[in-house]
């Protein structure tokens, strides 16, 4: 009778951990040749679009500026954390501080990655609504730092930050390897010096997403796995849908202030909370949010302040929320909003079928970019991710 109870009691907690585990590698299958060919892809972008003249690029909050700070964030890095330590370089080095954020913002939204495992898990809705609620939200921005952003504060802010107090992924911030010389876009890609540029992005943004990356698949699996529907749609106010539109974006972004999982990440997270009931508008808001993570607002603490923490905070959380709300409604008006919920969050199996040949065909690729990153002083240069930033460039460690 003992044994009985003990091996039912076995089979349960098997079952509570195994289950969560399984969806999370399922989950992670899914969108393994998705996340290599965009990290590809970025790897591309970085090693042909220079940085180095960012603070240059950016001296003011005036249209021109912030529009190219979205160019450059759609053609950067998608580590949050990354992304973070780069704004506060730029502003260190002169680039306004609207436009270093506008950046920030860019770059964990506009991304080819982001888009591409948005696709997968969400539809193309969803990544076009990403498309357009992200430089919604960058003038939304801009607007609240022109009417409540003092001088002041901003001054505070900058010498917070000329004190140069380390965060995450500081060494990373300061690389460039990108090749601007050289022959047409095409031949500076295949060049020697492109590929070894690309396999060292590739290999140093999968570094510094890959925990975030891991816990987003294992949140969201043991979410899918241990939370039941009906908790989601009380908690969404699925019975109330005028309601629940307005209240989606307002609890989003708060969702993923708690779940703490950021960058591509939260991409799994979402699906499970837009199968569970969350409004259009919620799904985008919470995506939104990886700048407002509990570990990233420690990070501005020790950039800008505690005062400038706030500020961002708050500022950040409204456009984040109103931005969302708009696409709600812009994108409910023209019946674009899916009726299915039925977002990608899928069970363990493995089949051979068109996903596991691309992600065999993808892994091919990536040895191929690690094995040219290993052979080009990339080991030195990871090592270097997280080291406070240095007078050094890239190039003269990476070796062709």
């Amino acid at each position: 009778m003992q044994s009985d109870i003990g091996r039912a009691l076995f089979e349960m907690m098997a079952d509570l951990i195994l289950h969560p585990l399984g969806m999370a590698f399922a989950m992670g299958w899914e969108i393994l040749w998705p996340l290599i060919l965009g990290f590809a892809l970025s790897g591309i972008v970085q090693a042909v679009v220079s940085r180095r003249q960012m603070s240059r690029l950016l001296p003011d909050d005036r249209p021109r500026s912030i529009a190219t700070a979205l160019a450059l964030g759609a053609a950067s890095s998608s580590c949050s954390y990354a992304a973070v330590a780069i704004a506060r370089s730029v502003f260190r080095k002169g680039a306004d501080f609207t436009a270093a954020m506008a950046f920030e913002m860019a770059s964990t939204n506009l991304v080819l990655e982001l888009s591409i495992i948005m696709l997968v898990f969400l539809g193309w809705q969803f990544t076009v609504a990403e498309f357009v609620g992200a430089p919604l939200m960058v003038v939304f921005l801009v607007l609240l730092f022109r009417m409540f952003l003092s001088r002041k504060l901003r001054e505070e802010a900058k010498n917070q930050a000329d004190r140069g107090i380390a965060g995450r992924m500081e060494g990373h911030a300061e690389m460039d390897m990108s090749i601007t010389e050289g022959g047409s876009l095409w031949q500076r890609i295949i060049s020697d010096r492109g590929l070894t540029a690309i396999s060292h992005y590739f290999v140093m943004d999968w570094a510094s997403v890959w925990m975030d990356i891991v816990s987003g698949l294992l949140i969201a699996g043991a979410l899918a796995a241990w939370v039941p529907n009906e908790f989601w749609q009380s908690f969404f106010l699925v019975d109330h849908p005028t309601i629940a539109k307005i209240w989606g974006p307002i609890i989003g972004p708060l969702v993923a202030v708690i779940a703490f999982v950021c960058s591509v990440g939260n991409i799994p997270l979402a699906a499970v909370l837009w199968n569970g009931g969350i409004s259009f508008g919620g799904v985008i808001a919470f995506i939104f949010a990886d700048l407002i993570v509990l570990p990233i607002l420690n990070i501005y603490r020790k950039y800008y302040g505690l005062k400038m923490a706030g500020f961002l905070f708050v500022s950040f959380y409204v456009t984040m929320a109103a931005a969302a709300l708009v696409v709600e409604m812009i994108f409910g008006g023209l019946g674009l909003v899916p009726q299915q919920r039925d977002a990608r969050v899928v069970e363990a199996s493995l089949s051979w079928n068109y996903t596991t040949w691309l992600n065999i065909a993808f892994l091919v690729a990536a040895a191929a970019l690690v094995w040219r990153f290993l052979k080009t002083g990339g080991p030195e240069m990871l090592r270097m991710m997280n080291a406070p930033p240095r007078d050094h460039h890239h190039q003269s460690h990476a070796r062709v």
